[in-house]
This record gives structure tokens, C-alpha cells and sequence, in this order.
């Protein structure tokens, strides 16, 4: 349902004919004439808008959690990450499997046991044209510009997020460990092996960027983008929409024919999701990710199928996503906070595990989209998930009952109230969960709080029981086997359950001195069974990227990581 908002100003004369009479009645003539000018306006903006798109191939999508940033040293969220992926690029690219693909670097090098890194650049890529670059409208990307865009991620003076990436590069110089041999040679010597990096360097914060730009805007950067990618920066009016124009000059090519193959990419920021259901299904909208409770059972069957009504409109692409939702337990014993807590007891986790029917739960909530958490904590779509080794929990209320009373509890006698906080958008699944753990006997009260301050708490340690997700930043199932590394506790890392084991450490550095992938790999999975074992944290389910786009756009991939890219699509 779409929800009631104010309306003021110009907005007023939308308003329907009936309410017409009694507004204008309470308004001067004078503002009515002021009215109807920023009307006209309006019209005419949108006329000539329109007629410049005519012939133009244009994709529109809605972003409604809005854009913060344009400067890849704050791609911190997918709204400005989807973005800024139209707009840069790095040394590296993700394809669609998420293999490593070439991007601004030709081909690179390993050497010096896994620690020195040897990029050889590209002599044909161009930043975005601009009138500061001096005596030409633009210049060819050389490796003092990636020596500059790392540098400046690692400066404190920039407070990016993403700084946390290059934490064991061997920073012995005043570049912070970056080099350029000549204009076409980068290096990267890292203080330890870490077979993951390479993924590490795809993320759009490690995007190369022009210094005489950057330092010309300062933090306006942000709203002044350069950068080489396969679009560039045309118009953003913050909160209403954000256009993007074809680089004619972009540097890569699909066979015999330049890329991108989009005139234009066209954003809008719709706060209401249904709202921007309802543009997708009059077509003014192309492509639209995600689900969203206001238009779910509308869009999708029961089994999680496209609603037949809509199949002559969209086409639907589903694929595993690197995301595990789940719910944690602080198990730290140093906080005294949480001292009596019975959730500090193996058993008493064991059996929350036990105690709820995830696939009725994915059915009901979710229209199957999704797959039950019945494994370890990596989830399905990147090396180290294995359905037939790596075992989690599946509804057993008998045996959950057991585990209850070898914790002493029996029929949950005796146990106090445990807490579980969430906030809004996942309310309806810990409702689920508070409902199911009540016929084993557990007194469950939920806390919901705004999504900010839960992550704040969290980050603080302050939360004995929570609901939580973790969506990959690359794709190497260390990232999802650090959250339980005793060296990454909450706030410095994201260890937010404190759990600490001294043999998952050991495998956990084991792993990351070890080159040989299938070695590897088999300590991620020993590290995932030691967290199921254990019962830090309970898995809900492995999240599904689900695409809905225009029956009239071709070459729109999908991948585990749900990164846009568009610079392959057509529109016929």
C-alpha cells in the first residue's frame, strides 16, 4: 500500500480535480500564478527531456535507498556501488561466474611466495573528458594514477571505508607500499601471502581516479565523478534522478564492436517500493532487483515462478547470492553484561537451531526464494559450501528438547527470557522464530530497533542475541570465516559474536598462507564444521539475486555478488 505523505508547493496542482477548488481556495492568486509557472516549467523540462531521449536507447532503473556518493573510496553500499560501476574501473573485473578477468591491467604476475604483485597496464585507457585536465580534454590512465587512487583509500585525511583492503600491503614508503616501475608498470608488495587479494582489487573502491580532479573538487568529487568507465557523468538532481551518458571513447570491445552499446543509463530515487513496482509494470521502468513484501505475492507464485499475468512483460533471473542471513549469539565470556545469559550455554544455541522449520518458513515468507540454511555459514555459489560434508541443523524438536534438558532446561523450566533483536524489515521472520521457540518452552521477546542504531549496538557488543547478514565484499569464503577469527572481535573487525576457538585460528592463518587452492579450500570447510559445531550463530537461509527485467532488454547478466553491469546491454 502506498503510504500517505505531505504534499506542498508545486505538488499541490497534481492533486486531483475534486480537491482542486477547496486548495485553491485557500491560496492567493498570487501564488496560484507562481504555481502554475514551476508547472510549466516542469512540462518543458520533461518535453524537451523526452525528445532528446527520442531515439535514444536509454535504461532506466530506481534506486530507493538513494546515492550518497559518486568517489569509489565510498562504495560502501549497492546503491553506490551499482552506480560508480558504470562510471570506473580497476586493474581487475569480475565475469559473470566471478572469475578474475583482466579490466585496466593486461595480465599480472604472483611472485616472492604470494606477496609481490605485478600489474601490466593498458596504453589505451582514457579518463572521461573534462576542462581541468590542462591543454587536452582528457588524458591516458598511466600507474602513478593507481599509486594515487590506493594511496589516497589508505589516507585517514579521506576516511574511507574501504581503507580496510589494503591492510597488508607492506606500507614502507610514503605511497603506502604502492610503486610505478614506468607509465605502464604497478606493484603491490604485501607483508604476508593472502590468496584472496586479487579479489580484493575487483571492489569498485580500488576504481582508479584522476589526481588533478580530485584535488581540484575535493570532497565535491562526489558529485563531479571522472573517471574511464563505460559511462559518464552527466546530471545528478540528489534525490530525483542521476543520468549517465556512453563514453565513446571506452576502451573495451565485445568482438568487433565498442563498448558500452547503451546510449544512456537513467536513474531514479522512487522512496516507495511499490511505488516502483507499479513504473516497472507501466514500462517505465527496465529492469527492477529484489523483493519487496508490498508487491511479493503480486510478482511472484507461491513457488517462487513469475506470476503468469506478467510473463509477457518481464523475464526473471534467479541465482545463488553470496549473502548468508542469519541470527548471532554473543558468546563472549569476558562481558559481564551477558554473564547469566543461558545462551552462553552450546546446548541451549544447538537447540534454537533445532527448534525452527526453515523450509515452512522460506515457503510461507519468503515464496521459496532463497535456500533453507540447513549447512555451514559460506554459503552456496563460492568454493568451500558443501551440501554433502558440511552439515547445519535441520528442525528437530524432539532431539531440541533434549538438548534443553542437558542444558537444564527442560521444556524451557527455569530459562530466562532470552531477547532477540531485529529490526522492521525482518520483524515478520523473527515473529516466525518467537512463535516456533514457544512450543519448546522458551519465553522469547523481540526488540526491534531502527537499522542505524542495531548496527551501532551490535558493533559495540551490546546486543546478546541478534538478527544479522553478511553479503560478500569478494568472492572468497574467507570472507565469511573471518567474522569467527578471535583477532577480528567487534568494533575493530567483524567478529560480532566474540567466538574465539585457538583451532579454528590456527586453520584460519593456516589458510591464508596456503597457495594451493583444493588445500585450501578443505580448511575453509573444516573451519565451517567447527562453527557448526559450536552454534555461534544460527543460519536462516543463503539469499537468491532475483532480477526482474523488460522483455525488450537483452545481454543483462547476473552473478552471485548482484553487480549491475551494463556496459553489454541492449535495448531492441
Amino acid at each position: 500500500m502506498v503510504k500517505n505523505k505531505k504534499i506542498r508547493g508545486p505538488k499541490l496542482l497534481f492533486l486531483c480535480n475534486r480537491r482542486k477548488r477547496y486548495l485553491c481556495s485557500m491560496i492567493s492568486s498570487r501564488h496560484i500564478n507562481i504555481y502554475i509557472s514551476l508547472l510549466a516549467c516542469f512540462f518543458l523540462y520533461n518535453c524537451s527531456e523526452r525528445q532528446s531521449d527520442a531515439g535514444k536507447s536509454v535504461f532506466r532503473y530506481n534506486e530507493a535507498s538513494g546515492i550518497t556518493s559518486l568517489d569509489p573510496a565510498f562504495a560502501r553500499n549497492q546503491a553506490n556501488i551499482w552506480a560508480i560501476n558504470q562510471l570506473f574501473n580497476g586493474l581487475v573485473q569480475f565475469d559473470d561466474q566471478l572469475n578474475i578477468r583482466p579490466c585496466i591491467a593486461r595480465h599480472w604476475k604472483i611472485s616472492e611466495g604470494g606477496k609481490l604483485y605485478t600489474f601490466s597496464l593498458r596504453q589505451d585507457v582514457l579518463f572521461h573528458d573534462d576542462p581541468l585536465f590542462r591543454g587536452t580534454k582528457s588524458r591516458k590512465v598511466i600507474a602513478d594514477d593507481f599509486v594515487y587512487s590506493f594511496a589516497r583509500l589508505m589516507n585517514p585525511a579521506t576516511a574511507s571505508p574501504g581503507a580496510w583492503i589494503f591492510t597488508l600491503v607492506d606500507s614502507l614508503n610514503t605511497n603506502y607500499g604502492f610503486n610505478a616501475l614506468n607509465d605502464s608498470t604497478f606493484t603491490i608488495k604485501l607483508k604476508q601471502p593472502f590468496p584472496a587479494f586479487l579479489g580484493l582489487l575487483g571492489m569498485q573502491y580500488c576504481s582508479v581516479v584522476p589526481k588533478e580532479i580530485v584535488e581540484h573538487y575535493g570532497k565535491d568529487f562526489r558529485k563531479h565523478p571522472v573517471g574511464t568507465g563505460p559511462f559518464y557523468f552527466k546530471l545528478w538532481k540528489e534525490g530525483i534522478k542521476l543520468v549517465m551518458l556512453k563514453n565513446e571513447t571506452y576502451f573495451e570491445y565485445d568482438g568487433k564492436e565498442r563498448l558500452p552499446f547503451l546510449d544512456a543509463v537513467a536513474i531514479t530515487f522512487i522512496v516507495d517500493k511499490q511505488s516502483a513496482f507499479l513504473e516497472l509494470v507501466k514500462g517505465n521502468l527496465d529492469f527492477l532487483s529484489g523483493l519487496d513484501p508490498s508487491y511479493k505475492d503480486e510478482l511472484l507464485t507461491p513457488s517462487g515462478a513469475l506470476n503468469p499475468k506478467y510473463r509477457d512483460k518481464f523475464i526473471l533471473t534467479t541465482q545463488p547470492y553470496l549473502n548468508t542471513e542469519y541470527l548471532g549469539f554473543q558468546v563472549d565470556p569476558g562481558l559481564e553484561r551477558f554473564k547469566d545469559s543461558p545462551l552462553r550455554k552450546k546446548e541451549v544455541r544447538q537447540a534454537i537451531n533445532m527448534g525452527f522449520d526453515r523450509k515452512k518458513m522460506m515457503r510461507y515468507l519468503r515464496n521459496n526464494i532463497g535456500l533453507p540454511g540447513c549447512y555451514g555459514f559460506i554459503p552456496p555459489g563460492i568454493p568451500g559450501f558443501d551440501s554433502t560434508e558440511v552439515r547445519g541443523y535441520v528442525y528437530n524438536p524432539a532431539k531440541a528438547a533434549q538438548l534443553l534438558a542437558s542444558a537444564g532446561f527442560p521444556g524451557g523450566k527455569g530459562m530466562p527470557e532470552i531477547v532477540l533483536s531485529t529490526n522492521n524489515a525482518y520483524l515478520d521472520l523473527a515473529t516466525y522464530i518467537q512463535q516456533q521457540l514457544t512450543d519448546l518452552g522458551l519465553k522469547v521477546r523481540l526488540d526491534v530497533h531502527q537499522a542505524a542504531s542495531m548496527r551501532e549496538m551490535l558493533a559495540q557488543a551490546k546486543l546478546g542475541f541478534f538478527r544479522a547478514s553478511w553479503i560478500a565484499d569478494y568472492p572468497d569464503a574467507e570472507n565469511y570465516l573471518s567474522l569467527f577469527y578471535s583477532r577480528n572481535f567487534s568494533p575493530q573487525g567483524p567478529n560480532y559474536t566474540h567466538f574465539s576457538d585457538p583451532d579454528y585460528d590456527k586453520l584460519y592463518e593456516e589458510s591464508q598462507k596456503e597457495l594451493n587452492d583444493t588445500l585450501r579450500i578443505k580448511k575453509y570447510k573444516a573451519m565451517d564444521k567447527i562453527i557448526i559445531e559450536n552454534a555461534p550463530v544460527v543460519v536462516l537461509y543463503y539469499d537468491q539475486v532475483l532480477r526482474f527485467r523488460a522483455k525488450n532488454v537483452e545481454g543483462l547478466g547476473c552473478n552471485a555478488m548482484n553487480l549491475l553491469t551494463l556496459k553489454k546491454v541492449r535495448k531492441r
